[in-house]
């Protein structure tokens, strides 16, 4: 499966490298490709393994929000780890 998550709070290549690891820390997670220009994570993943949800709590967890279709389900971001 693939899935494109918009992260909120990346500011730079530390905060690039910190998303992909928690990402990639994932069971189940094969390629990730993070861009800072368009905030977005382009994740390869086995749907038996993880979720889009699992990805969403794990980016929280790295200190990250992650815009989702129902805004108000949705933390606020935090400051990455720059902030």
């Amino acid at each position: 499966m693939h899935e494109v998550l918009k992260v909120e709070g990346m500011t730079c290549g530390g905060c690039v490298r910190n998303v992909a690891h928690a990402l990639k820390a994932l069971a189940g997670v094969g390629e990730v490709k993070v861009s800072l220009p368009t905030g977005q994570a382009s994740v390869e993943y086995d749907e038996r393994l993880t979720s889009p949800a699992q990805m969403r709590l794990a980016l929280k967890g790295a200190g990250y929000g992650v815009e989702v279709s129902d805004a108000a389900d949705s933390p606020p971001p935090d400051d990455g780890c720059c902030g």
